[in-house]
């Protein structure tokens, strides 16, 4: 079982995969996710007309902490000494969507992709939390990664 699934050990146990063998390089990934409200809560939040003050502010704060945290949440996950985290936002007033978008970087043994999806999702319900007493029905949809480049594997795009 170990030879097709990384995570396992020769006893079908959960193992971390041992990187200590593996080249550092540069690696990068790209990850987004989309917030839907109405486009009224929308208008409020970029008015700033909300209780809990600078939404995007707090949420690109909260992804960034949250792509920090991955090995903390993520079991398996590898602390990575992370040398970038961007995270911003493309606001479309009519549709009332919010799509957030994480670039993470490294030099390292091990790729980023779950730190930039981590970040995506802790950002997306930061905005959440920040607009649920405006709107209960936000939806955080589509979170995945679209580009990930480094390591062995190379280039990927979705």
């Amino acid at each position: 079982m170990s030879k097709d699934f990384s995570h396992f050990d020769e006893t079908g146990g959960i193992s971390m995969v041992d990187v200590a063998s593996k080249r550092t390089t540069h690696r990068e990934a790209v990850a987004v996710a989309t917030v839907r409200m109405k486009p009224e809560t929308l208008k409020k939040l970029i008015e700033q007309a909300l209780p809990k003050g600078d939404v995007l502010t707090t949420a690109k704060v909260a992804g960034v902490l949250g792509a920090k945290a991955t090995p903390s949440l993520i079991p398996l996950t590898h602390p990575v000494p992370l040398s970038s985290i961007d995270i911003t936002f493309d606001l479309d007033r009519k549709a009332g969507t919010i799509e957030i978008r994480s670039i993470v970087r490294c030099d390292w043994k091990t790729g980023v992709e779950m730190e930039a999806m981590t970040a995506c999702a802790v950002a997306a319900l930061t905005i959440y939390d920040m607009c649920k007493s405006a709107e209960k029905g936000i939806t955080i949809e589509s979170l995945q990664l679209v580009r990930k480049s480094g390591g062995k594997s190379g280039l990927w795009e979705r």
